[in-house]
């Protein structure tokens, strides 16, 4: 089991105690206003934790309190681990960030884009200018929609998508298929739209690499990462480790609930999500987020080259809609921040009115799990919470705040 280990003081690495401590009293302070249950923190500099700590509660009801190696959905940040298994590949040539990404799934060559509905209901739809490359699917400029993350009923794509069921597929290649029934919400690249892009690259692993995403994941990132406690399903280990889901809205108390997103799998499923189906901790994903920050590097050993690495973390958007803004949840893309390869990137932070550091990468789950790497401040921070709340607390963004004020050298 990975656990979290401090192996400095927070003025050995340039940070204050003091700012660690308001830190915690901000987690602590969220947890006594019942917006999150509790929190696991993780805060390393130069290679070295200088923090971290588990505050509030794993279940509220008996007041079991959260331990620093226990167990969370992470939802979206399962993201930019496919991010890194993708570009794994890519460092062997296996593919280029302009391919089609039919080139790679021929079932969705022809797709089609979404005009107009018709008066009676049906959907008019044109020829794409171009079908979607790589690079436009792993910014989310490719057009393809999603289903869970737009709550408008009358949504043309979402609805297209539940039509075909393309959440009841069996495994990725059922899935693909039925996505191919579905029509882009735009010209490739055109636009930005939250998607199921990062799952269309774990079905492009499963293709080129001829096994699961999840064992492709097993073999070449968590085990040499020494990632043991992060997989597609509950390992029999994290079962009663794993933190209990809470549900909130608006003002109303911390209601525990079962995964409303996707099952809890206990067992290996031939389903695995490469955009939100990880377990994990904040020890395993601490061990990943420094190995971004190390440049693809781990005990000496090159799993990523630099320039995968360097690839993830620099503005992959189209020249098309850099200049626009939208929002994901917590995440914001515009002036000063753009996409890398399924996360956000700080291409100028004073302009977005960010502390990081220029090239900082970052991403959250949908129940409040959150990281950055920072290279310019030789900074991490993996920060772990289990509750599904469309207005709650961005953690993120004040806890940067926090830690970013904490900074001596």
């Amino acid at each position: 089991m990975s656990r979290v280990k401090v192996s400095a003081r927070p003025e050995d690495v340039g940070l204050s105690s003091a700012g660690m401590e308001e830190l915690g009293a901000y987690l602590r302070s969220e947890v006594d206003a019942g917006t999150i249950p509790g929190a696991v923190i993780v805060v390393a500099r130069k290679g070295r934790v200088c923090h971290a700590a588990a505050i509030g509660f794993h279940t509220i009801a008996t007041d079991r309190p959260l331990c620093l190696d226990d167990g969370f959905r992470i939802f979206s940040m399962t993201k930019p681990v496919t991010a890194a298994g993708l570009m794994m590949l890519w460092d062997e040539g296996r593919w280029q960030f302009d391919d089609p990404v039919a080139l790679h799934l021929p079932e969705l060559d022809g797709l089609q884009v979404y005009d107009r509905r018709n008066a009676d209901g049906s959907v008019r739809v044109v020829t794409a200018e171009h079908q979607p490359t790589m690079r436009e699917l792993v910014t989310h400029t490719a057009g393809f929609g999603y289903a869970l993350a737009m709550p408008d009923p009358n949504d043309p794509i979402d609805e297209a998508y539940r039509h075909a069921g393309v959440w009841d597929a069996d495994d990725l290649p059922d899935m693909m298929q039925r996505i191919a029934r579905c029509p882009l919400a735009y010209q490739p690249g055109r636009s930005w739209r939250y998607s199921i892009g990062m799952d269309i690259q774990g079905a492009i692993i499963e293709r080129l690499t001829g096994t699961s995403l999840s064992d492709f994941l097993s073999d070449r990132l968590f085990a040499p990462l020494g990632m043991d406690d992060t997989h597609f399903h509950i390992a029999p280990n994290q079962k009663d480790k794993l933190a209990t889901l809470y549900l909130r809205f608006g003002n109303a108390n911390l209601t525990p609930i079962h995964n409303l997103l996707q099952p809890d799998y206990e067992a290996p499923h031939a389903r695995p999500l490469g955009g939100s189906g990880l377990f994990s901790t904040a020890g395993d994903y601490t061990r990943f987020a420094q190995f971004l920050l190390d440049g693809g590097s781990h005990s000496s050993v090159e799993l990523l080259s630099r320039e995968a690495i360097h690839q993830i973390m620099s503005d992959q958007m189209p020249d098309a809609i850099r200049a626009n803004s939208f929002t994901a949840g917590h995440q914001s893309i515009g002036p000063g921040v753009a996409m890398g390869v399924n996360g956000v990137v700080f291409t100028d932070p004073a302009l977005a009115g960010a502390p990081v550091g220029r090239g900082t990468y970052q991403w959250d789950g949908a129940a409040g799990t959150w990281f950055w790497v920072d290279p310019e401040n030789d900074l991490l921070c993996v920060g772990m919470t289990q509750v599904l709340s469309p207005d709650g607390p961005n953690l993120q963004r004040n806890t940067q705040q926090i830690i970013y004020r904490s900074i001596s050298a």
